[in-house]
């Protein structure tokens, strides 16, 4: 096995590189479709999917004469851990990154949809180059297959952190995110290189962008929840120096994402999105650069080595080739791109949406870097705490609320102002009674009762938007209003799929405004028959035991749970002691409701069977993975839409233009006359 995985690997990179020469001499001779560098692509894609099989057979089997097997799996690690430890480390990691790459590049370059556009062997060549970068590091810098001296009789083991199911879902969806921002930027710089200013390789990308920010967003959320549940410290979000570099490229990802419907409606924004994907795959990079360097301290990041410092030369020159063929082309650019005609426009919004995710980025990189920073101008190394992130980024991501409050309800270049004064002044009363409510209740904080009210003024601003959509429509249709809102929803899947993705970010900040504000916390020691009263709850100790799971001794406690006197359940904090590894795993107990979390750890315990616990309230915590979920859906929902180019409309400039909503009714009004014709003529042949 180890000459065949190695011989894979080599044979991959043989491929790619076959496979950029001939795409390049394809360009040079005006040969869309390349059939050599097809085949030589197919090649590679097929070698690192013999060689990621090689290693998951290693894994499962224990080959541990394999230095990779060894230091991350061991003869009793269950299946599913053994088969995920290949994104344990560095090489197995890489291995994986570079079978998603090569997998993107062959469905890229060999689709049916795609594979006849002339932009399509300049996108394959960038993406290729991408591929014979990892490839190289894998045969020459950090070998997957590398053979120990001495076979050990076990494995070292996987890190009890890491035995959680999100080990097995979190790393692959940030993967998958993380390579699929590739696509848009070898398609963008493509364009450059072909010298077209046409919007075409946004149309083209639309479903990968948004297919690679759906899996962005759920690395972050499932990263989150694997840390809610696994560290013992009742938080999901600790402005981790990784967990940061997820963070980055999802932000301007979002406003890659936004900014590029403005380019396809109004011929505007070209310069300013290929800058904003071209930084989105740059901070892929970065973060990658972030886990694999050792430079920050992590509890995410890999091992210390100098595989870092390549992706930190790669990400340079990546960017320094983009940043030329902008300014190369700039002219092109430029030429004939549309104007702002308002400031209160949808266009308008999207640009000051634009300004608040990347200012967002910004503040997130500069507090992630600061120790590089501080240490190279003082020579100490300066660590930014959770509380900067929260200082600045709070207010920013609250303002972003605030902004897709109103966004909904603006037109194209400009619209009716009093029916947008109108909508609003109704929500804001709307927003403003709950909010009373909220303070009645009993949430006085200022700053959360006004995050709260933000969040409620979107969410009200987006039921009006539903609401006067399908109120319209059932007006010209005679339909019933559930019907009309349906038939509306299925017709218009691209815009109110992100209407839902709203309304899930609503739900998440929601999640965490209640989770951060007014959450309980107490740490106490007590002995076995006594209780601890947090809120409304009573746990009360009863026993202290000891149990052996496989290889494993699991320390745990039997507590019941009362509610306002009333029985909820029970709960069973462990600790978790491995024969191979010396520090031991907490494992949460965890009581979950609709309002709040009751969350318990086994801190500490005593021979005579005294022992501490900490005990949290996080209210409001399953709204931040309810908002998740409701995120999946509106973008499956959207990624499901049949997408056609937006023609730009030069001939419209200086005129009001309608709204969205104006737009799509003539549509439905157009196809229902042409259904109410088809059916008078059906009459008309039947009549005596």
């Amino acid at each position: 096995m180890y000459w065949i995985g190695n011989g894979v690997i080599y044979a991959a990179l043989g491929f790619a590189v076959y496979a950029f020469v001939a795409s390049v001499i394809g360009i040079r001779k005006k040969d869309a479709v390349h059939k050599h560098a097809r085949i030589a692509t197919m090649g590679m894609f097929a070698s690192t999917a013999v060689a990621i099989g090689i290693m998951l057979y290693l894994l499962g089997s224990s080959q541990f004469q394999y230095e990779y097997v060894s230091h991350y799996t061991n003869a009793d690690l269950p299946m599913m851990y053994k088969l995920s430890a290949l994104w344990a480390g560095n090489a197995g990691s890489l291995l994986l990154w570079t079978f998603l790459l090569a997998l993107y590049t062959t469905v890229v370059f060999c689709g049916k949809k795609l594979k006849d556009h002339p932009v399509v062997p300049y996108a394959t060549a960038i993406l290729l180059v991408n591929s014979i970068f990892f490839l190289f590091m894998l045969g020459f810098i950090t070998r997957p297959f590398a053979l120990l001296d001495k076979v050990p009789v076990d494995g070292s083991g996987l890190n009890p952190l890491l035995q959680n199911p999100g080990m097995v879902i979190h790393p692959v969806t940030l993967y998958l995110g993380y390579v699929g921002m590739a696509i848009p930027f070898a398609f963008g710089m493509g364009s450059l290189l072909m010298k077209s200013v046409k919007s075409e390789w946004i149309q083209m990308t639309r479903r990968w962008t948004l297919a690679a920010w759906l899996f962005l967003t759920l690395g972050n959320i499932l990263g989150g929840q694997w840390a809610y549940v696994e560290l013992g410290w009742g938080g999901y979000w600790a402005w981790d120096a990784v967990e940061n570099a997820s963070f980055m490229p999802w932000l301007t990802a979002t406003a890659f994402m936004h900014s590029v419907m403005v380019q396809e409606r109004k011929n505007m924004l070209r310069v300013w999105n290929l800058s904003l994907i071209t930084v989105t795959y740059a901070l892929t990079l970065f973060g990658t650069y972030i886990a694999r360097s050792g430079v920050l301290t992590s509890v995410h990041a890999f091992p210390n080595s100098s595989l870092g410092n390549y992706f930190l030369v790669f990400m340079g020159l990546a960017i320094i080739f983009a940043v030329y063929m902008m300014m190369n082309r700039i002219n092109v650019l430029k030429g004939g791109a549309g104007q702002f005609h308002s400031y209160l426009s949808k266009e308008s919004s999207f640009l000051v949406n634009n300004l608040l995710l990347v200012g967002a980025a910004i503040a997130v990189l500069w507090g992630t870097v600061f120790p590089l920073t501080s240490e190279f101008l003082t020579g100490n190394k300066i660590t930014l705490d959770t509380s900067f992130f929260n200082t600045v980024e709070a207010p920013i991501l609250l303002g972003l609320m605030a902004l897709m409050s109103v966004c909904p309800l603006l037109a194209w270049n400009s619209g009716n102002n009093r029916k947008i004064r109108r909508s609003l002044i109704l929500t804001a009363v709307v927003s403003t009674v709950i909010g009373v409510l909220l303070y009645v209740y009993g949430i006085r904080q200022l700053y959360p009762l006004f995050a709260d009210l933000v969040v409620i003024f979107m969410i009200s601003n987006h039921g009006v938007a539903f609401y006067q959509d399908a109120k319209s429509r059932q007006q010209s249709t005679g339909e019933a209003f559930v019907r009309s809102l349906g038939v509306m929803i299925n017709k218009n899947r691209r815009r109110y799929g992100g209407y839902i993705v709203h309304l899930g970010i609503a739900a998440m900040a929601l999640g965490i405004i209640g989770s951060s504000n007014f959450s309980v916390q107490t740490m106490q020691t007590i002995e076995i028959g006594k209780s601890i009263t947090i809120n409304d709850y009573t746990l009360t100790y009863e026993n202290l035991r000891e149990k052996p799971v496989g290889h494993q001794d699991v320390v745990f406690a039997d507590m019941t749970v009362t509610k306002n006197n009333e029985p909820i359940g029970t709960v069973q904090p462990e600790v978790v002691f491995y024969d191979n590894w010396e520090q031991p795993s907490t494992e949460v107990a965890l009581l979950s409701f609709w309002k709040e979390d009751l969350y318990v750890v086994l801190s500490a315990w005593e021979p005579d069977g005294k022992a501490t616990f900490t005990i949290k309230v996080n209210p409001m915590m399953n709204w931040l993975w309810i908002g998740g979920i409701i995120v999946t859906i509106g973008t499956l929902f959207a990624m499901s839409a049949s997408y056609r180019s937006t023609p730009n409309r030069p001939q419209d400039k200086g005129k009001v233009q309608r709204t969205d909503s104006e737009d799509f009714l003539k549509q439905i009004q157009l196809e229902i006359e042409q259904e109410l014709e088809k059916k008078r003529e059906a009459q008309r042949e039947v009549s005596p």
